[in-house]
């Protein structure tokens, strides 16, 4: 009895080495075919990539870049004119690419024009706004003169990547459009929580409480919406081209070289900031006026 069949029906040993060498080329062939399916896959996989992240970087792109918009309200000239009582001078906004208007100076000499272009990192702006601004507050409110203030922002690389000086310009001119009367305290506040050139400096919710605790009211959500979005934040940047490259109006300087750049009847300070002294004798004579040190404000018309 043989076990396992007819030995009739087994392949011979040629037909089975055949048939092996069939099937592997028949592998050999679909391998192929599959390899070539993979690098097709591949290549369009990566051609589909390259086209997502260029459309990536063109929607950034087109994000960043927005269409000019209407400058501030009541910055006409580029800044914040505040005169007797501490009251700002309101003007429409700009429409973009529209000139600045320039401030009209007293006429009649009696009344100091106080002028200063600000950066809110500029340790030397902290300083004069230290030591002056309790008397030229004085001075403004008794009608004995008036300040113009111009944010704008020449050390916006000086933040360590976060923009510190420009987003703190652009917050100012929230504060102006939106609330006004409110500039003057929440710009020295600003100066008041100065950080040091070189670090990141204030994140927008620590400016945002700033605002609160410069007296913004009602306008308060409208200001920080305008904060998080930097919605004046490429007309900051305009503001300090046009400082930069001049002229200055109502003055012979033509342009500033740094901050603070301070212009009283259109005459530079050149002097200490850090003596209210030096200051008051600048402006008593830029106006006009006798000084004396017992009394260092200007005399009001009248």
């Amino acid at each position: 009895m043989t076990i396992g069949g007819s030995v009739e029906g087994r392949p011979s040993k040629n037909q089975r080495r055949d048939a092996a060498r069939i099937k592997a080329t028949r592998l050999r062939v679909e391998q192929k075919k599959k390899d070539r399916r993979n690098r097709v896959f591949l290549q369009g996989g990566i051609a589909v990539a390259s086209i997502a992240v260029v459309a990536v970087i063109a929607l950034i792109i087109m994000n960043s870049i927005r269409p000019a918009g209407p400058g501030p309200a009541n910055m006409a000239s580029d800044g914040v004119l505040i005169g007797e009582g501490m009251a700002v001078v309101k003007t429409a906004a700009l429409q973009p690419k529209a000139k600045p208007i320039a401030s009209k100076p007293d006429s009649t000499g009696t009344v100091a024009d106080i002028r200063v272009y600000v950066d809110y990192l500029c340790p030397f702006c902290g300083q004069f706004e230290k030591t002056n601004s309790a008397q030229v507050v004085q001075w403004v409110k008794s009608g004995a003169a008036t300040v113009e203030i111009h944010p704008i922002s020449i050390l916006t690389s000086k933040s360590a990547g976060t923009q510190y000086s420009l987003r703190a310009a652009n917050a100012a001119t929230c504060v102006a459009n939106y609330s006004p009367n409110d500039f003057y305290a929440f710009n020295a506040a600003l100066f008041g929580n100065q950080p040091k050139e070189g670090t990141a400096g204030l994140d927008n919710s620590k400016i945002k409480s700033l605002v609160k605790s410069a007296g913004v009211g009602a306008a308060r959500t409208k200001v920080n919406t305008c904060i998080d979005q930097a919605t004046f934040k490429s007309w900051v940047v305009a503001a300090t081209d046009r400082a930069l490259s001049g002229p200055l109006p109502n003055s012979a300087v033509k342009a500033i070289t740094g901050t603070p750049t301070v212009l009283v009847n259109g005459k530079q300070y050149v002097g200490a900031l850090d003596d209210p002294k030096e200051f008051a004798a600048f402006v008593l004579q830029s106006a006009g006026e006798t000084y004396s040190t017992s009394t260092p404000t200007p005399t009001p018309a009248g």
